[in-house]
C-alpha cells in the first residue's frame, strides 16, 4: 500500500510539472503530444496487449487532449482521435474483438449515405475533405472503440487505472490554468463563458475535460482512499479542480459532472447492504458540505457573477432569452433542415454550410443529436438508436460495471452541449460496454466474449 501511494502521489508531482515546464517553454508541449503515442506504442508492443495497455494508452490520450489544445500542441484538430483509433485497431489485431459488436460496424454503414451525398458536391467555397474529416472523427472513434470494448472483460481495479491514466493529465490542465490565470477575481467581469480561466481556450472544452476529472477524483476519494494521507490527497485534487471547472463559467461540463457523481451514488447505493448504506449517509453529508464549500468559494471570487450565470441571467441580473447560449437556434436549424431532408440528410458535414446559406448562422453544431438529423436523415436516426439502446442491453448481465451509468450521461450531456469534438465522449461511452469483473481473464484471447 505505502508503495502504491507513493506510485500514484510521484505520478501527480511528475503532471504538475509537466504543466510548470509547458507554460514555461510552450514548444515542449508538441515534443509532449509526439512522445505519447511514441511510448504508448512501446508499451503496447513489448506486452503484445496482454492486459488491455491499448485501453491504457487511449485513456491517457483522452485526458490530455483539451491540455494540448490550450497549449498549442495538437498537430491537428483530430490528433487525440486518429490515435485513439489506431490504438484501438492495433489492439484488435493483438486481442480480437468480440463478434457480437457487429451492431457498431453496422453503425459505421449508416454513415456511408451522408458520405455519398456530401461526395456528389461541387462548391469551391467548400473544403469537403476537411468537412467530412471534422464531423465523421467522432463517430468513427466511437465506433472502433465501441468494437474493442464490446463485452471486453476487465477487473474493477484495472478500470479505476484505466480513469486515472485519463485524469493524471487533466491535473496537468488544471495546474496549467492555475498558472495561466492565478487570481479569478481580476479577470472575471460578467457571466458569458471565460477563456482567461480557460486557460485562453475553449471554455466549454475545458469545462468538460475538468467535468471528467471532477468524477475520476470523487471516485478515487470514496472507493479507492485506504489512509489519511490518500483521502486528505483527492479530496484536494477534487476541490481543486472542481472550483477551476466552475469558474471557467462553462455550465455543460460541471453540470454533467455533478449528474455522474449522483449516478455512481444512486448505485453504490442500490447495491449496498444495510451496513453499507449507513455509512453512504455519511458520504453524502460530506459530499454536500464540500460542495457547498466549493461553490461559496468560487461565488466569493467571482462576486456573485457565477451564481447569475447558473440562474441564466446577465451581470446585472436580468434573464437572458436563451438557455443555452445560442445553441437553441442551431438545434432549431437542424430540425429544419432534417425536416426538408428526412430520408438521407443534407449530407455528412454540410450542415454548417447550409445552415449559412439559408439562415445566415456561422457556429459548427454543438448538438451531435440534431446534427445526426440534419446531415445523415433516418439514417441517422437508427444509428442514434443503436448507440442509445445497446449499452443497456450489455449492461443487463454486467451490473458489476458500477459506472455504467456514469459513462453513459457523461456521452449523452456531452454531445448535446459540445457535440463530438473532443475524443472524450467517444472513448467514455466506449467503456460503458465493458464487461467489469472480479477475476482476471488468464489470456487476452479469452478476453472477449
Amino acid at each position: 500500500m505505502k508503495n502504491t501511494k507513493l506510485s500514484y502521489t510521484f505520478l501527480l508531482i511528475i503532471h504538475a510539472v509537466i504543466a510548470l515546464a509547458v507554460f514555461m517553454i510552450p514548444f515542449l508541449s508538441k515534443l509532449y503530444a509526439l512522445f505519447i503515442p511514441i511510448a504508448g506504442f512501446f508499451i503496447v508492443y513489448r506486452t503484445k496487449n496482454r492486459n488491455n495497455e491499448v485501453i491504457l494508452v487511449a485513456a491517457y490520450l483522452v485526458g490530455v487532449e483539451v491540455f494540448l489544445r490550450m497549449t498549442g500542441g495538437n498537430f491537428n484538430n483530430e490528433f487525440v482521435k486518429v490515435n485513439v483509433i489506431f490504438f484501438m485497431l492495433v489492439g484488435m489485431i493483438y486481442s480480437d474483438f468480440s463478434t457480437n459488436a457487429f451492431i457498431y460496424w453496422f453503425f459505421l454503414i449508416l454513415l456511408i449515405p451522408g458520405i455519398l451525398i456530401t461526395s456528389t458536391v461541387f462548391n469551391a467555397s467548400i473544403d469537403i475533405k476537411k468537412s467530412l474529416v471534422f464531423n465523421l472523427s467522432g463517430p468513427v472513434c466511437l465506433a472502433i472503440s465501441s468494437i474493442y470494448m464490446f463485452k471486453r472483460k476487465i477487473l474493477f481495479s484495472d478500470l479505476q487505472n484505466v480513469l486515472l491514466a485519463m485524469a493524471l493529465p487533466i491535473v496537468s490542465t488544471t495546474v496549467y490554468l492555475f498558472l495561466f490565470n492565478p487570481s479569478v477575481r481580476d479577470v472575471v467581469r460578467g457571466t458569458q463563458s471565460n477563456f482567461e480561466t480557460s486557460g485562453g481556450f475553449g471554455p466549454n472544452q475545458v469545462s468538460t475535460a475538468l467535468g471528467l476529472g471532477m468524477f475520476v477524483f470523487f471516485t478515487q476519494l470514496i472507493l479507492f482512499s485506504k489512509s489519511k494521507f490518500t483521502i486528505f490527497l483527492n479530496g484536494f485534487l477534487l476541490i481543486f479542480v472542481t472550483y477551476r471547472g466552475i469558474v471557467t463559467f462553462s455550465r455543460g461540463g460541471v453540470i454533467t459532472a455533478v449528474v455522474m457523481i449522483v449516478c455512481l451514488l444512486f448505485l453504490l447505493y442500490k447495491f449496498s447492504n444495510a451496513k453499507g448504506k449507513s455509512k453512504f449517509v455519511l458520504v453524502f453529508i460530506l459530499t454536500g458540505l464540500m460542495a457547498v464549500g466549493v461553490w461559496m468559494y468560487s461565488s466569493f471570487q467571482t462576486r456573485g457573477l457565477i451564481e447569475k450565470r447558473y440562474a441564466n441571467q446577465d451581470a446585472r441580473g436580468r434573464e437572458k432569452k436563451d438557455r443555452l447560449g445560442g445553441r437553441e437556434q442551431i438545434m432549431n436549424e437542424e430540425i429544419t433542415l432534417f425536416l426538408e431532408n428526412p430520408i438521407l440528410g443534407v449530407g455528412a458535414g454540410m450542415g454548417k454550410q447550409l445552415r449559412k446559406e439559408t439562415f445566415g448562422g456561422e457556429a459548427a453544431s454543438h448538438n451531435e443529436i440534431t446534427r445526426m438529423f440534419s446531415e445523415h436523415g433516418l439514417f441517422g436516426i437508427f444509428g442514434l438508436l443503436i448507440l442509445f439502446i445497446t449499452p443497456f442491453v450489455v449492461y443487463l448481465n454486467n451490473r458489476q460495471h458500477l459506472y455504467f451509468l456514469s459513462f453513459y450521461v457523461f456521452w449523452l450531456l456531452t454531445i448535446n452541449h459540445a457535440a463530438m469534438r473532443t475524443a472524450a465522449p467517444a472513448f467514455v461511452y466506449a467503456m460503458s460496454l465493458l464487461l467489469v469483473q472480479v477475476k482476471i481473464p488468464e489470456k487476452a484471447e479469452d478476453s472477449v466474449d
